[in-house]
């Protein structure tokens, strides 16, 4: 099992699979989805929340700028573990900065900075992935790998909210809020432990690393992103990866702060509790679930003859949103449900897109950097609309807009069923 004898499989994969992606999952999420309903909660406006929150995003995307370094320097593991401390620690200073008067420009610089971190994690997560598995594993795997990343969407986006919506009434928000912060830094603290100890490490032989020096960094990165944009069929894989999450991208960042907007403004008018519920209990059977059968459903099919059922199993979903802000039910049995069938989508579609990426693209000399790239392009896709999203459904309202995010999802169908494979798909053991 697995690709060579360096110790990767002295524990069985999914033991480091698990948390590493949730560890993973967790600042992009709370980033992209939970700061904002605790800026909502703090008084600010939603097109500051989502302008914002939208462009410390950019990290993810300009990470292949310095992924570099990474397989120059050190090792992929130090990277994971040292990063993960340094976003506990930020996590910290955060639930120290809420109190203060200005505590919007300190906590978003602070979010910025685990941002960078994150999104460094990142690379290296990635890298371990993809150096540790064979073809016919990371397949198995890929399933339990988004299932686990957006784990931490449900626990953090779910749980955790629930949890700081009790905590509000009893300590008030800003207190409520400091506390969950706490939480993050010591989950971050805990799993860098973790990872310390049973994280695989690549050994001297396989980092290939003699004579790379500080000098040539920058030959490296030309190389690195010339090879990228010179591989076979890349435009339209480019196209592929920004389309397939654009209308994600305009509804992850609205639905939270729907769910929560008065009635009277158009929202469900859900306190953070019911939100935190919603979430964290009936969407998160619903996306492991998705994540774990789409993950199967690959490795026995071949993600060329399932990418466009992913894709519209994703995209489609996204039709709830729209009837909920139409309807505007009371009961949360609706709402709850809308959540479901929305999250068994998402499960089930991210994980065609993450695999696409890491074998189609990422292939060659650079898989590590170029797999960066292409994820970082991918969250450009997600990070543009996301921005500007607060924006316009302020102009339209949360009715009209839900009905933008299906027609924004329109061509995702279309590049889904025109991209190219410019690799086989291997699913044997090599």
């Amino acid at each position: 099992m697995g690709k060579n004898n360096s110790g990767a499989h002295l524990i069985k994969p999914i033991f480091w699979i698990s948390t590493l992606y949730f560890a993973m999952g967790m600042p992009f999420v709370t980033i992209n989805a939970v700061s904002g309903i605790m800026y909502k909660d703090m008084g600010v406006s939603d097109t500051k929340i989502t302008f914002w929150t939208g462009l410390i995003m950019l990290s993810w995307t300009l990470k292949p700028l310095w992924s570099p370094f990474l397989e120059i320097y050190k090792t992929k593991k130090f990277f994971v573990v040292f990063t993960q401390f340094a976003i506990g620690f930020l996590f910290a200073l955060i639930a120290l900065s809420l109190p203060l008067g200005d505590f919007f420009r300190y906590s978003i610089a602070l979010f910025a900075v685990i941002a960078f971190f994150g999104a460094t994690h990142d690379i290296a997560a990635d890298g371990t992935y993809i150096h540790f598995l064979t073809n016919k594993e990371q397949a198995k795997y890929i399933g339990w790998q988004g299932a686990f990343y957006n784990l931490a969407k449900i626990i953090s986006s779910g749980i955790l909210v629930y949890f700081a919506g009790i905590l509000e009434k009893k300590n008030g928000v800003t207190n409520a809020w400091m506390i969950i912060m706490g939480i993050y830094a010591v989950l971050f603290f805990i799993v860098a432990v973790y990872h310390y100890f049973f994280l695989p490490k690549e050994n001297k032989q396989e980092r290939q690393t003699e004579g790379k020096t500080a000098g040539n960094v920058r030959k490296e990165l030309l190389e690195v992103i010339t090879s990228f944009f010179t591989k076979r069929n890349i435009i339209w894989s480019v196209l592929f990866i920004i389309l397939y999450r654009f209308a994600e991208g305009f509804a992850i960042k609205i639905a939270p702060l729907f769910f929560k907007a008065p009635r009277t403004s158009g929202g469900l008018g859900l306190s953070t509790s019911d939100i935190g519920l919603i979430y964290g209990t009936y969407g998160s059977a619903a996306f492991i679930l998705g994540s774990v059968l789409a993950g199967y459903l690959i490795s026995f099919r071949g993600l060329k003859k399932s990418l466009i059922w992913l894709c519209c199993t994703f995209n489609i979903p996204f039709v709830v949103y729209a009837l909920l802000a139409h309807y505007q039910p009371v009961d949360l049995l609706p709402v709850g449900a809308a959540v479901v069938i929305e999250y068994f989508g998402y499960g089930f579609g991210f994980v065609g897109l993450t695999l696409y990426m890491m074998q189609q693209i990422a292939p060659g000399k650079h898989k590590t950097a170029h797999y960066a790239f292409a994820t970082g392009i991918m969250n450009l896709g997600v990070m543009i609309p996301g921005m500007f999203s607060g924006m316009i459904s302020d102009w339209i309202g949360y009715k009209m807009f839900f009905i933008w995010v299906m027609i924004a999802a329109i061509p995702a169908f279309i590049i889904s069923a025109l991209v190219p494979f410019p690799y086989p798909e291997k699913l044997k053991d090599q």
